[in-house]
């Protein structure tokens, strides 16, 4: 999953009034998500293919940063020398 695949321009993003805390890599399946919950006036059984998708990607986005911090605490632990 590309990350240039699922990113808006800022133009987009304003337009749509998408809040800053959401304009991450998922922001693309984001506003068609916002569009059909506004259109079905928010019932919970609709949009569940959108919604999906989009916390899927939600899912995978915190699965990379995890992994990342990861291998950020093995990386300084390995360079932290040993103390006695």
């Amino acid at each position: 999953m590309a990350t240039s695949d699922f990113s808006a321009s800022q133009e987009e993003m304003i337009a749509e009034r998408i809040p800053l805390g959401a304009r991450d890599a998922c922001v693309k399946l984001l506003i068609p998500l916002n569009k059909c919950r506004v259109e079905s006036m928010y019932l919970p059984w609709k949009c569940e293919e959108e919604r999906h998708a989009y916390e899927k990607c939600e899912y995978h986005l915190f699965l990379r940063r995890m992994k990342k911090m990861q291998e950020l605490r093995q990386r300084d632990t390995q360079l932290q020398p040993a103390t006695n």
